[in-house]
């Protein structure tokens, strides 16, 4: 970045670490936290839409939908994580190219499985191997993104289903009795009640989801743990800026950003749960009433 970076032999000091830090590759490192801030702010009100379709499906009286929401959040709660973060993103690339596949090579005459191989014409490549290299890096953090939906969505839906059942049924039955259909009961009661009982288990599954972000780097996406550990791992000369491994250092930075995040989550999550809780006949909006009277 800077002109008397050419020569990393005749630097000393703060010079030379002032060259190190604003190399290619730490602007990737400083480029990777706004990745993992972008997943997190993407991928959770993804999960919320999954977890509360999944939530009203459960609730359905539509046997099918029922069985869908119920299988739904069984079978991703019943899989380690690990293992949904590895298929889902290698089910669905392979799902949209057998697609595209058939589409654009109707008469492509050799089979898509040879072997080991997932084999299909160059047309139906995602991305096209012509693509930017930008093209290639936003793909991958796109499927980043529905298997952390997919797998936190699941985890949602239970908390959301739990919540919904712990809206008092008497108000539910008072709005019977005003004459509210099924529907206006269940938008106009229920949903709003409902999330300051499933604030608590949302708020877990955010803290979760904060330290589920190092999985990015088994997606094929350079996350901030994956720079960390290329960055701080022993340099010889044969790199332009040898060092020792300072793996504890740059890893120490990263302790300091998760409690950070984490820190500050807990101080957005507890105002939200006071302002949802105000007037609410809850162990907490009680704790409310005491402290104004």
């Amino acid at each position: 970045m800077f002109t008397y970076c050419t020569d990393p032999a005749a630097l000393d000091g703060l010079t030379w670490l002032s060259c190190y830090l604003t190399t290619g590759k730490h602007m990737a490192f400083y480029w990777s936290f706004l990745t993992v801030m972008a997943l997190m702010l993407v991928t959770a009100p993804s999960a919320m839409v999954l977890g509360f379709g999944g939530a009203m499906a459960a609730r359905s009286h539509i046997a099918p939908l029922r069985w869908i929401g119920k299988i739904y959040t069984a079978m991703v709660r019943g899989i380690p994580d690990i293992a949904f973060f590895l298929f889902v993103p290698i089910a669905m690339d392979q799902g949209f190219e057998y697609l595209r596949h058939k589409v654009k090579c109707p008469d492509w005459d050799q089979p898509i499985r040879q072997g080991s191989d997932f084999v299909v014409c160059a047309q139906a490549k995602l991305p096209l191997s012509s693509s930017p290299q930008w093209v290639h890096e936003s793909y991958g953090f796109f499927l980043a993104v529905l298997a952390f939906a997919i797998v936190f969505g699941a985890f949602a839906a239970n908390v959301l289903s739990g919540a919904m059942q712990a809206v008092p049924r008497g108000q539910l039955e008072t709005a019977e009795a005003y004459g509210m259909s099924r529907r206006q009961t269940f938008w106009r009661i229920m949903v709003p009640q409902m999330w300051v009982y499933a604030l608590p288990g949302l708020s877990n599954l955010w803290m979760i989801l904060i330290k589920a972000t190092p999985l990015l780097f088994l997606l094929g996406v350079p996350d901030i743990v994956y720079w960390a550990k290329e960055l701080g791992g022993s340099k010889t000369s044969a790199y332009a800026y040898p060092h020792p491994d300072w793996r504890l250092y740059y890893f120490l930075g990263l302790l300091v950003f998760y409690l950070s995040l984490t820190k500050l989550s807990e101080v957005i999550l507890a105002r939200l749960t006071t302002r949802l809780t105000l007037g609410q006949a809850t162990v907490a909006g009680e704790a409310q009433r005491k402290a104004r009277a």
